[in-house]
């Protein structure tokens, strides 16, 4: 498949050392993933203080936010998977703007303060859609006012011939287990019920999407 080549999530856990370094390694050669991140920076607040990264896996998405947003004080960044976090630790080493926590994103966000900017990198579809939901409006709950939440995620297709054809374009024979897809209308509509505004959908790549809400204010 060329460079739109990847697998679905690790056989072998998203703990399983060997496994994730095989995933990483295909992911990243997605030009379509790269595509959906530009987007998103050019998205980003001019200059935010605090960054809450929602399922950081090996800090992909927050080192970006860190490359282009000098202002940027603090970097939360969460993830359930330890071998993740340590390819996490790897990139940042004595970074001290940045914060790398173990936590699963199906329990609820813990006392982390205010964020300017929340993000999450194909993260949120892993969870079902009560928990989805109440995440959005703790994402809502985070946000200082006027900051921006951005989603770069894996979304259901409208039909399964597109999601077959989707399937097929990044190397895929069959849906990933772990996935629980949730199409671009119901999100954004639960993303503005959480309390977010001008929550709509802003960059699309077949079963690729950029979500992105603000806070009031």
């Amino acid at each position: 498949m060329g460079t739109n080549a990847v697998t679905p999530s690790p056989v072998g856990g998203w703990n399983d050392a060997e496994q994730v370094a095989w995933y990483l390694e295909r992911i990243g050669r997605l030009d379509a993933r790269r595509s959906g991140e530009s987007m998103l920076v050019d998205l980003l607040p001019p200059a935010p203080r605090r960054v809450l990264d929602l399922g950081c896996g090996d800090g992909r998405l927050a080192a970006l936010v860190l490359d282009v947003r000098p202002s940027v004080e603090a970097a939360v960044a969460v993830d359930r998977s330890e071998s993740m976090l340590v390819r996490a630790r790897e990139r940042f080493g004595d970074d001290r703007r940045v914060d790398l926590r173990t936590w699963d994103l199906d329990d609820p966000i813990g006392p982390l303060g205010t964020f300017d900017v929340v993000v999450s990198g194909f993260a949120i579809h892993h969870l079902d859609d009560a928990r989805k939901q109440a995440l959005f409006a703790e994402i809502a709950a985070q946000l200082a006012p006027g900051g921006t939440f951005l989603n770069l995620e894996v979304v259901a297709s409208g039909s399964e011939r597109r999601h077959a054809e989707f399937l097929a374009a990044i190397g895929r024979t069959a849906d990933d287990p772990e996935d629980r897809l949730v199409s671009v209308e119901d999100q954004v509509r639960w993303m503005s019920e959480a309390g977010l505004v001008d929550a709509d959908c802003v960059w699309r790549w077949r079963g690729f999407a950029l979500l992105v809400g603000d806070a009031p204010g």
